[in-house]
């Protein structure tokens, strides 16, 4: 072999070893490189938007991540812009969007494109309770109180505002109305945040916002909460109003009222996400779980703070969707299918 001919060799094997090496390397983990997206299918100020926003804040407080978040409010069509917003942004992997019961709703009164199998899973965050509000300047002590002006009054007296129409709210109300055997008028709003607002003011004669949504107004004074919509009351004990605190409220079955209702507060992605971004934003959201602030939006929410990802998260939306589909199909909101 001539001298060329062995140093060549030699090159040859040095290169191919050195390429093996270099394979061998740990591949470095996904990160975002460009401001990352949180879509909320719903108004500003309700219980979606305050979780995006406090998310938001957390993360670029803590520098868990080294992108911006940017939270965006697409609200039209009952959430249904939000929606198809992102299944129809496949493969980005800086498109979040958080999730309330419209993820069901919205697509089985509407009839628009979309299904929550159109997305990817990421995690559930928590789920949230539903309370039955009051102007605190109304003499209702109890729900038996309101329940009972309600069977007393003529049908369409009282005014109830909600979140939507044909969504969770109005489902509680249709709800109501059979247990009072009354029919009420339904309002409207875009968001949690403006129906406190109308509650307050006068304008209709009760809510089932969520705590995180009224919660400042009890604070103040300006709301009263009567009961809430769970199998028993909420585990919160510190004191928010006088000597009121979460766990002061009892049950509104306890009232009479045989009525139960919790909503998801989670996280998908688009269709077609890798598998890397999905497991970076769960460990992101755990991250979030674990600050100060994170458990503070807990308390003064009163949320049930169930976190799931995986199959685990995907078998429990499954179940809920069908949850959904009875309830809507009773209340008459389902869709006509030609």
């Amino acid at each position: 072999m001539s001298v060329a001919k062995t140093i060549l060799t030699i090159g040859t094997a040095a290169f191919a070893s050195g390429v093996f090496a270099l394979s061998t390397l740990p591949a470095k983990a996904w990160e975002p490189s460009h401001p990352i997206e949180i879509i909320v299918p719903a108004g500003t100020g309700g219980g979606a938007d305050q979780m995006a926003r406090t998310m938001q804040g957390i993360i670029s407080k803590h520098n868990l991540t080294t992108q911006p978040v940017v939270v965006i409010n697409k609200s039209g069509g009952a959430g249904g812009e939000g929606f198809l917003d992102v299944k129809n942004s496949q493969g980005n992997d800086h498109k979040l969007i958080i999730t309330l019961s419209n993820l069901f709703t919205t697509p089985m009164a509407t009839g628009i494109p979309f299904s929550w199998k159109d997305l990817t899973p990421v995690a559930m965050m928590a789920l949230d309770e539903f309370i039955l509000w009051v102007n605190a300047e109304k003499p209702y002590k109890t729900a038996k109180d309101y329940v009972d002006a309600i069977k007393a009054a003529p049908d369409n007296t009282f005014k109830m505002g909600g979140t939507g129409s044909k969504q969770e709210d109005q489902i509680i109300t249709v709800a109501l109305q059979k247990a009072t055997g009354k029919k009420m008028i339904y309002i409207p709003q875009k968001g949690g945040g403006a129906v406190a607002v109308q509650l307050v003011g006068g304008h209709i004669d009760s809510s089932v916002n969520n705590p995180i949504e009224a919660v400042a107004h009890w604070r103040a004074g300006k709301l009263k909460p009567l009961c809430v919509f769970d199998s028993k009351k909420l585990d919160y004990h510190d004191k928010i109003a006088g000597d009121l605190a979460w766990d002061s409220i009892p049950t509104c079955k306890s009232a009479g009222l045989d009525v139960e209702y919790v909503m998801l507060r989670g996280y998908f992605m688009p269709p077609g996400v890798s598998k890397e971004a999905v497991d970076y934003y769960v460990n992101l959201m755990k991250k979030v779980r674990e600050t100060p602030e994170w458990k503070k939006l807990m308390s003064d929410g009163a949320f049930n703070q169930s976190f799931m990802t995986g199959d685990e998260y995907a078998k429990w939306v499954a179940n809920a969707e069908k949850q959904h589909e009875a309830l809507m199909k009773e209340a008459g909101f389902l869709a006509k299918t030609n």
